[in-house]
């Protein structure tokens, strides 16, 4: 405690230093820029300053109309513009032209490990938000994945650090390219929505800069965000909202972060601390706005002396240096925008016909032959039920929504009948009761069809902001429903359509053909057609791993999830998704990064230019993909490391790089991994730094963390 104590004491003394040293948001902006900005903060008077540094609105913070600047909006939209909410509450505003283009969500995003895509739907948004005058759209989240049971999981990413980092630059790049700055979120360590507002969260060094902050500094260093949203917990015994380490020591002295920090929405706690900290903008009340913590509250410090006014200019300067960088003074130069064109819907299909993934296909049941059907059987809720409308915050909006068993009707047309059957019912309050009658007329149609397909999962009464699920089950009775439509007919499919892990070992063994086809946006249906058909060959592969049963997963392995008393400690430290399974030798029901195709992948030998190679270097190492099959197709070349020869243990094998490859049927192109051996180094929490000490680095090459084909040894001299 000690030790924390006195590097509060740094953290804080360093930061009234830094006070004067500088303009966060204007470090990167032409002369011309800074000297406008100092202009106008010359002629503001306090009120007029401390009035862009908190909302006037839900959404909205105030003009300064005598100084032509206009007012700044922000939305939500991880995966699609929200509609319009009502100013002063939470309602919507019933407006007629705010239905938006709807992506699949963060975990099928992740899903199809394409970065290209990831970029794509950065300007899509991007596009849709400035057709809409929103300035700053609140996402990408990207908190990792701890526990199934996060009910925000399926707006997050992945499990791995890197995964998440290389989706999240391409991601925001591409929203910044269309004049909307990305508000990434939540830092840090919002991994759970049970107590969010209240637990706080200790964790190590390692496990900090290892694990939880990468996407982060990627999202800073390589993306350059201009915004980063504060979590709503507490980070060491800190609200993050008011935490010197995490927003000033970490964040902007160590990783030069010259943007604004943006409270979550009533997540702010303080005036002073907040305000010293780093804290920029306040968003979210439930009281009048005058009485936000940074509103007239604010302005009593100051006028007390207890904040020197040098310190509000310096969060004016970031506000309009953030409206600069956006070109909000500059209307005639700035991107227009466009809204839900066919180029947006496209995208759209692309990105759910690349995430869906085939996680088991016995017999090749997959994909069905319609020459071969007479009649096929779909059941479900899922199979009819929308899903943008819902989780919360994330909720869009959609100018349209395809189901699935629309989607099979409209790929299917007259070659074969389809015939639905509900088999579940989602009640008002979530259940695990099945409902018999259901059940059994399910049974029934499946046994009178040719084939059937269970459209099963979650919904957002699961998958959702504010509470988490409570246990992995599938609910409404589904896995009753599942065994009684495999029993009626062997030639059943199951397709999860959910955005974290369920249990599905009362089940796997018995069903041949198994899907995960996630929330997945306004063309979900058609591309889940598509691909069921054999019109597309799937190419996802699981952003997380499917465990067997809760207990099988770090956090609750250890007990420590969500924690007690309020605090909760990260005892599975590095030790998270895949790298637990791995090290620890416990086998997942389907391990990280899983994915099956329509076709075969054949990796050659891996080569490298030579066996040693210095700290200064950057690695290449070489090798030829092969479709083997008789279907063009696409694979994830997913490259590991091994460190055996560490000081401090390191997990089995660390996710480094990978690439997605299409490729024709007997097509072979030779892949090329370039790693600077620096990225290949862990942090040492007892020396404070990254290290990588000299010996032998294996490399090992695979179509999933459990499927590994090919290894290559170097040396690090």
């Amino acid at each position: 405690m000690k030790a924390k104590f006195r590097l509060f004491c740094l953290t804080a003394l360093l930061m009234l230093v830094n006070i004067n040293s500088g303009l966060y948001a204007a470090d990167k902006l032409s002369g011309k820029e800074e000297k406008k900005i100092r202009s106008l903060i010359s002629k503001m008077s306090l009120e007029e300053k401390v009035s862009l540094l908190h909302g006037n609105s839900k959404f909205y913070v105030e003009a300064i109309p005598r100084l032509g600047i206009p007012e700044l909006a922000l939305s939500d939209g991880p995966h699609g513009v929200r509609a319009e909410i009502n100013r002063d509450n939470w309602n919507y505003a019933g407006w007629t032209n705010d239905s938006s283009t709807y992506f699949p969500t963060g975990t099928a995003l992740a899903a199809s490990w394409n970065i290209d895509l990831a970029r794509l739907r950065g300007e899509v948004l991007g596009e849709e938000a400035r057709f809409r005058g929103k300035d700053i759209l609140l996402g990408p989240g990207v908190n990792i994945i701890r526990s199934p049971l996060c009910g925000r999981n399926f707006e997050y990413m992945s499990e791995d650090p890197y995964l998440v980092a290389q989706m999240t630059t391409a991601y925001i790049q591409g929203l910044q390219s269309r004049d909307v700055a990305a508000c990434v979120k939540h830092y840090i360590a919002n991994n759970q929505e049970t107590d969010r507002a209240t637990v706080d969260v200790n964790m190590s060094d390692r496990a900090l800069h290892e694990i939880y902050l990468p996407a982060f500094k990627a999202a800073v260093q390589e993306a350059g965000t201009y915004s980063i949203m504060t979590a709503y917990n507490k980070f060491r015994g800190f609200w993050c909202a008011e935490n010197p380490y995490l927003l000033d020591s970490l964040m902007r002295q160590e990783l030069g972060f010259d943007g604004i920090f943006v409270s979550d929405w009533n997540g702010t706690h303080s005036t002073l601390a907040s305000a010293r900290a780093g804290l920029d903008l306040e968003m979210g009340t439930d009281k009048p706005y005058n009485e936000y913590y940074f509103a007239q509250a604010l302005i009593d410090a100051v006028r007390k002396g207890e904040l020197p006014e040098s310190l509000i200019d310096r969060k004016v300067a970031g506000i309009l240096g953030l409206m600069m960088k956006l070109k909000i003074f500059d209307p005639a130069g700035r991107f227009e925008g466009s809204m839900n064109t066919p180029e947006h819907q496209q995208a759209t299909y692309r990105s759910a016909a690349e995430s869906i993934v085939l996680l088991k296909n016995e017999d090749n049941i997959l994909p069905l032959d319609p020459a071969q059907l007479k009649s096929l059987a779909v059941i479900g809720d899922n199979a009819i039920r929308k899903h943008s409308f819902g989780g919360q915050s994330s909720e869009i909006k959609a100018l349209y929504e395809v189901t699935p068993l629309e989607g099979l009707k409209n790929r299917a047309g007259a070659q074969f009948e389809i015939r639905f059957a509900r088999g579940y019912q989602k009640s008002q309050r979530p259940s695990n009761r099945p409902d018999r009658a259901l059940i059994d007329e399910a049974a029934a149609l499946a046994a009178q069809c040719d084939a059937a397909v269970v459209m099963a999962g979650l919904n957002h009464d699961y998958d959702t902001e504010s509470r988490d699920k409570p246990d992995m089950a599938l609910p409404y009775g589904q896995l009753e429903l599942i065994r009684a439509v495999i029993k009626a007919n062997p030639k059943t499919i199951v397709v999860i359509i959910a955005g974290s892990a369920v249990d599905m070992s009362g089940f796997n063994y018995r069903v041949p053909g198994l899907l995960w086809a996630w929330y997945n946006g306004m063309e979900g249906g058609n591309a889940l057609a598509d691909v069921l058909l054999g019109k597309i060959n799937p190419s996802g592969k699981m952003p997380f791993s499917l465990p067997v049963c809760l207990d099988q997963s770090n956090a609750h392995a250890l007990g420590e999830f969500p924690g007690r008393n309020r605090q909760v400690d990260f005892f599975d430290d590095i030790f998270v998704g895949y790298r637990w399974f791995d090290t620890y030798n416990i086998a997942p029901l389907y391990p990280f990064g899983h994915g099956l195709s329509y076709t075969q992948f054949e990796y050659s030998k891996p080569r490298v230019d030579k066996e040693e190679w210095s700290m200064d270097e950057k690695l290449r190492l070489r090798m030829v993909l092969s479709n083997t099959g008789r279907r063009d197709g696409a694979e994830v070349v997913q490259l590991y490391v091994s460190d055996p020869e560490s000081e401090l243990p390191r997990p089995l094998k660390e996710l480094k790089a990978f690439q997605k490859v299409f490729l024709k049927a007997g097509e072979s192109r030779e892949l090329v991994f370039e790693l600077p051996l620096g990225s290949l180094a862990y942090y040492n929490d007892i020396k404070q730094e990254w290290l990588l000490e000299p010996g032998l680095i294996n490399c090992l090459l695979g179509s999933s963390s459990g499927d590994l084909r090919q290894q290559i040894n170097i040396k690090v001299k």
